[in-house]
């Protein structure tokens, strides 16, 4: 197969609807816009000039091949800048639980310490708590005491 059949294959297999047919002697079919070519201008067209059609039609082509190559280049990368930004999501999540974890370890370590320095003045509180009762029963003994000596007092005949 020469060089002018590849490309003219390549041509029709990849070419988009825009450029599909150029410098073909097919039928437009569905699309309008294109000039029917005119009957005998083909046996006009001299050697030069069909040559400068087939050099056209090939650069066409490989405009055509380009692009794609462009287009197939842009989605891979995108492709690739998902899948990083995947792994990097996922990493990061990794990581932020991970932290997570150890803040949280760490916050009932604290709750630990915490409670048991609550514990302990807890305890010291009761302690003291007892006290001011042992204090306040010993206070209103007291005044009973007083009371009972102050009407002890009162209640003497006068002599």
């Amino acid at each position: 197969m020469s060089r002018k059949e590849r490309e003219g294959s390549e041509l029709e297999a990849g070419a988009s609807p825009a450029v599909a047919g150029v410098g073909r002697d097919e039928p437009p079919g569905e699309d309008a816009d294109r000039v029917e070519p005119v009957p005998g201008a083909e046996a006009a067209l001299d050697a030069p000039s069909s040559r400068y059609f087939a050099a056209l039609d090939a650069s066409v082509g490989d405009l055509q091949h380009r692009a794609q190559h462009l287009i197939d280049s842009v989605n891979s990368s995108r492709k690739e800048d998902h899948n990083v930004m995947s792994t990097f999501r996922e990493s990061l999540l990794l990581k932020v639980s991970g932290l997570a974890e150890q803040l949280e370890e760490r916050l009932f370590h604290l709750y630990g310490i915490h409670n048991e320095l609550i514990q302990e003045r807890l305890q010291e509180l009761a302690e003291v708590m007892e006290r001011v009762g042992e204090a306040a029963a010993e206070l209103r003994q007291v005044c009973r005491t007083v009371e009972a000596a102050y009407r002890d007092l009162c209640l003497q005949p006068e002599t």
